[in-house]
């Protein structure tokens, strides 16, 4: 981990604070709980315990792994149905195969962002290709689940591909982070993810002992989730380590800090930034549905049930099975 990296050295560096910028500081830092998805493979669920007004307009969040898979262990999900929001798998590590029924797919890995705009309603599945499943090997990626507004919901679905070289890549003041843009801005720079929702998402590499200051949205909530390592978080450097999320105030930028020694096999603090103008709409979920009532979340029901939420196609994925 992780998959893109780059000379930090050859990269425009974020601009330095300004006396009239504010940091934000750290609202609250919580702990992510174990779980398993799909077919049995672990994740973390990384919004835990955090109230539902500070992650709009963001709605629910899996850290993949990390897990080094023996032969025949790796494990994905069936083909199952999504409405009301967007699905963004980021492939840190390994790979997987995805397929819906709108003719998005393809494999995502080394860095790679598969972006899924449900809207109306979709089906699709996420699988680890058979080779991966025969030989085994690390997996280790993030699935975010973005809200869309009322006005948006059942907006035609829509899939983004989006390559690890395509991300906006940029250095840390200091030159000790290298930050991969994959959706938004940061700093007037602009990662390629095109989104209903305006976010920032971003994943950056910050060396021992380095720190990371960088502008952030005003408008925007602010979150930083720790994939690997330990390290510091927002002015009074709270402590931080792997599988927690901080959720920062108000301000004008954020602070991450890597602690001066790491785990022999962590090199480096991993962290996920997060943010996006809250939508401040009533949300109901219920599984793969997110809309703004319980009749809506009905109506998906009995939508999927009776096949309108797509046709899983003739030349389907399936989960493959080691000896299958």
């Amino acid at each position: 981990m992780p998959a893109v990296t780059a000379d930090v050295l050859q990269l425009p560096r974020i601009t330095r604070a300004t006396p009239a910028d504010t940091e934000r500081p750290v609202r609250r830092i919580t702990t992510g709980r174990p779980g398993y998805e799909g077919e049995g493979f672990p994740v973390v669920r990384a919004f835990a315990g955090v109230p539902r007004a500070d992650l709009d307009p963001f709605v629910h969040m899996d850290q993949m792994g990390e897990v080094q898979y023996q032969p025949g262990e790796p494990r994905g999900t069936d083909w199952h149905p999504h409405r009301g929001f967007e699905t963004v798998t980021y492939m840190i590590d390994g790979r997987f195969a995805h397929q819906d029924s709108h003719g998005g797919g393809g494999l995502i890995g080394d860095g790679a962002t598969q972006w899924m705009t449900a809207g109306s309603g979709i089906l699709h599945i996420e699988t680890p290709p058979a080779e991966l499943v025969q030989s085994g090997g690390l997996f280790h990626g993030v699935q975010l689940w973005v809200n869309l507004p009322r006005a948006a919901k059942f907006t035609l679905p829509r899939y983004q591909s989006i390559e690890g070289t395509q991300v906006a890549l940029v250095a840390g003041a200091d030159g000790g982070a290298l930050v991969r843009i994959i959706a938004g801005e940061i700093d007037g720079h602009r990662g390629p993810g095109v989104t209903h929702t305006p976010i920032t998402m971003a994943h950056a590499t910050v060396q021992p002992g380095a720190q990371l200051n960088l502008p952030w949205n005003r408008d925007f909530n602010a979150l930083v989730y720790i994939l690997s390592g330990r390290g510091t978080v927002g002015p009074q450097g709270h402590p931080i380590h792997q599988g927690r999320l901080a959720v920062f105030g108000p301000g004008d930028r954020l602070t991450v800090g890597a602690d001066t020694t790491q785990d022999s096999h962590r090199p480096a603090l991993e962290v996920l930034l997060l943010g996006g103008r809250p939508i401040r709409e009533p949300v109901v979920q219920y599984g793969p549905f997110v809309m703004n009532t319980k009749a809506e979340l009905i109506e998906a029901l009995e939508d999927f049930q009776a096949g309108k939420l797509g046709t899983i196609p003739p030349d389907a994925l399936r989960p493959h099975r080691a000896g299958a």
